[in-house]
């Protein structure tokens, strides 16, 4: 008697072994996937900003958010945006390599949607109150590139509209554009060139679809 119980205790015990077994494994197959589905996917289509919104309707609430805290048209950040990171939440600059061999790190602590360097970013929630604040998200980025572009206003002269001046403000800081160090990059003037195109192309674009958005948002807030 005593024996068939022990012999049952020892079966239950493999048993539970073989379960916890199995559901490592799938933890260690599926986790990944599921981080993965966490993580926000990039535009299906970058090129039109009507339909980035229409697609992720929660990003529209938070450009409107940005334009109405800071004064700042959305389709600048969101221009500038792409050129940074192509809307991508993990978007971090090249590594660096010794003799182009050896990794060292990467080349500057850039990071996220915005591809705000942290001490930038950390002068952001300084300034703004917003000390839950991530580079990877949307709504943070895109506050972050707002309150940006109106320090530009305030420190430079740069009209919030004028997505090439911006551009420059954003890339070489605010010392750096006043010491006019873009002169002597020329291919930084071109990208700048390319973030004033799409950014007209955006203003065009969410002119056509503005008023439905703004609709959308109000029906939401009932919903």
């Amino acid at each position: 008697m005593f024996q068939g119980k022990h012999i049952l205790r020892i079966n239950r015990v493999v048993v539970l072994m073989k379960v916890q077994n199995i559901l490592k494994k799938t933890l260690i197959l599926f986790f990944p996937l599921f981080i993965l589905g966490c993580t926000t996917s990039p535009p299906k289509n970058a090129e039109n900003l009507c339909e980035i919104f229409f697609e992720k309707d929660d990003w529209f609430d938070a450009a409107a958010q940005m334009r109405d805290s800071y004064g700042v048209p959305i389709h600048i950040p969101m221009a500038m945006m792409y050129q940074e990171s192509s809307f991508r939440a993990d978007a971090k600059p090249p590594k660096d390599y010794i003799l182009w061999v050896i990794p060292w790190g990467r080349v500057s602590s850039a990071y996220g949607y915005s591809q705000a360097k942290t001490p930038t970013w950390q002068d952001y929630i300084r300034e703004t109150g917003n000390s839950g604040a991530d580079r990877d998200d949307f709504a943070d980025a895109i506050d972050f590139m707002g309150w940006f572009i109106n320090k530009s206003h305030k420190v430079n002269g740069v009209s919030k509209w004028d997505a090439y001046a911006q551009y420059l403000n954003y890339h070489e800081g605010w010392g750096g554009y006043r010491r006019q160090t873009y002169n002597k990059k020329p291919w930084l003037k071109k990208v700048a060139q390319r973030v004033k195109k799409r950014a007209s192309r955006y203003s065009a674009q969410l002119k056509t679809c503005e008023d439905e958005l703004s609709r959308n948002w109000f029906l939401r807030l009932f919903s």
